[in-house]
């Protein structure tokens, strides 16, 4: 039986063990991915891999180091689950979020951040702003863990997050449904000049890489802000609260001073 302390150890985000990973399976809880120990493909790991297959959920095989630094003080037996801490949208929901408040869809794409200090800052703004939801893709991305929940104030409980298994498909997506999407990125168009008030996918990239190549290649527009000191960028999430706000200023006709 675990120890109050290790319990305590335990991150909270992380579900470890062979049998509790198959029980949160079995319940339906939302899991980010799973990492099992490399070579361990039989057996109960091999059931749990198996039905993390059927439910689309990322599987990663890694070492038994750092399953232990994952989870110290607790048997893994081979297998974390890293849970979220809310349940995820689908497209459809936040497209019928802004269909039912009469408004032309606003939502911001987030390609590959991962840390979750940005996105939860980014899904606070994003909330306060009118935006109708954020799309994150499954892989090479920070998912809805605690310390996005507590970073994003509760606007987590008010602003959907979608979690595609196919950023560039979902991107087309959002086109065909109406949507203009613009990158921010450096080498861009003056951040003003644009016109926001259509359909809009704001697109902001990993941190110190930016929006991806394939990502970049279906923007509509690519937008950038000034800088005029010697740093060259700027945070993703404050990055991301600047076109944010120049997006819902244009959206709400608020007269620029």
């Amino acid at each position: 039986m675990e120890t109050a302390e290790k319990k305590q150890r335990q991150h909270p985000d992380i579900v470890a063990g062979r049998n509790a990973v198959l029980e949160a399976l079995r319940s339906g809880r939302t899991i980010d991915k799973i990492d099992i120990l490399a070579g361990e493909g039989k057996g109960s790991i091999g059931k749990i891999a198996a039905m993390a297959r059927q439910a689309g959920i990322p599987i990663r095989e890694t070492s038994a180091q750092k399953l232990d630094k994952l989870c110290p003080g607790v048997n893994h037996q081979g297998v974390v689950a890293f849970v979220a801490a809310h349940d995820y949208a689908t497209l459809d929901d936040i497209f019928a979020r802004a269909q039912a408040q009469g408004e032309a869809p606003f939502l911001l794409i987030a390609d590959e951040l991962e840390d979750p200090h940005n996105l939860g800052a980014i899904i606070r703004t994003a909330e306060a702003c009118g935006a109708h939801g954020i799309v994150i893709p499954k892989r090479r991305s920070v998912g809805l863990t605690s310390t996005v929940y507590k970073t994003a104030a509760g606007a987590c409980e008010y602003l959907p997050v979608a979690r595609v298994s196919n950023l560039a498909s979902a991107i087309d997506e959002m086109k065909q449904r109406g949507l203009w999407i613009y990158g921010a990125d450096m080498d861009g168009e003056n951040w003003c000049s644009q016109d926001y008030t259509g359909g809009v996918g704001l697109v902001i990239g990993a941190e110190g890489f930016g929006i991806s190549r394939l990502i970049k290649e279906k923007c509509d527009f690519i937008v950038s802000l000034p800088m005029c000191g010697k740093i060259s960028s700027l945070n993703a999430s404050v990055a991301a609260g600047i076109l944010m706000y120049e997006v819902t200023r244009q959206r709400r006709h608020i007269p620029a001073k």
